[in-house]
């Protein structure tokens, strides 16, 4: 890239080599703001101006990584989340839009089928970032939150970010529900598990492949093994009145339901899409 270059001209050749490399022209907008931190609409005001020399080495350099597949998020070190800034690195999954739509769904659910929140403990299972978790109290602060994962990386990322946004979380080790059998019993569970099946590896992205934990991407060989093993222990936790929430794969939302309801005869359960019409949320509200 020449010295002297304009914002404009920095940002058209991103847009250029990116879409040549099969990536978002986009993000050549959030890493040169990142670079200049400015925020999109300061960026944009600003198109004339002269990039800074230090700033121009970083933002080529970002833009080429990104052109191989490393993603915006791990080049910044993090991504927005209900209007959150949280950390993320290699060790958590890269927070999407779709989990905040479980988020939202959970905390009209949790409000309608409780009414007072007062008293109610919830555990968000494989927390990754903390971003459910951290949400969730933010936006309910009268609820206790658990936020678990088997991964102790992982909840350093989730311990950080819940510091950083003054979120009072306890934090668990463990496995799944394991950490919460003969304990406190939970009022609800909410989950993002990996569900992704093994048959779609080969057609994923790069960007997430290579680059999210393994362990927070695949449910084994039909996505759904996570589910399983979530509702098999869910009896053992859940009080009598209780919401549970997950989010799911495309195409799962039956499948997922019926273990639910199989478990829970008495509960009503709902397949809620997104807002691009995927099933992406289930919901069971146990009575």
């Amino acid at each position: 890239m020449e010295r002297n270059i304009k914002v404009y001209e920095a940002l058209k050749w991103a847009s250029s080599f990116l879409t040549e490399n099969g990536r978002d022209a986009n993000a050549g907008e959030l890493l040169l703001g990142h670079f200049l931190d400015m925020d999109r609409t300061r960026l944009l005001s600003n198109l004339r101006m002269a990039l800074p020399p230090d700033a121009g080495v970083k933002f080529r350099q970002a833009v080429e990584a990104h052109a191989k597949g490393v993603p915006v998020q791990h080049i910044t070190g993090y991504e927005y989340f209900y209007g959150r800034k949280f950390l993320v690195n290699r060790d958590v999954l890269i927070p999407r839009p779709e989990t905040e739509e479980l988020v939202q769904g959970a905390i009209g659910r949790i409000r309608r089928h409780f009414g007072e929140t007062k008293g109610l403990t919830l555990a968000d299972i494989g927390t990754g970032s903390g971003i459910i978790a951290t949400t969730i109290k933010l936006e309910l602060p009268k609820l206790f939150v658990y936020a678990s994962d088997i991964s102790e990386k992982a909840l350093a990322v989730a311990e950080k970010n819940a510091e950083a946004l003054h979120a009072d979380i306890r934090f668990v080790h463990g496995d799944l529900l394991q950490p919460f059998m003969g304990s406190k019993k939970l009022d609800i569970v909410l989950s993002n598990p990996p569900y992704i099946p093994e048959t779609d590896r080969s057609s994923l992205s790069v960007v997430v492949r290579d680059h999210d934990p393994e362990t927070a991407l695949f449910g084994g060989e039909d996505g759904l093994a996570f589910y399983r093993r979530l509702v098999e222990t869910l009896p053992y936790v859940l009080n009598k009145r209780a919401l549970v929430g997950f989010e799911i794969g495309s195409g799962q939302g039956e499948r997922v339901s019926c273990l639910l309801r199989d478990t829970f005869p008495e509960s009503v359960v709902e397949v809620v899409r997104d807002l691009n019409g995927h099933e992406r949320m289930v919901f069971c509200e146990k009575n």
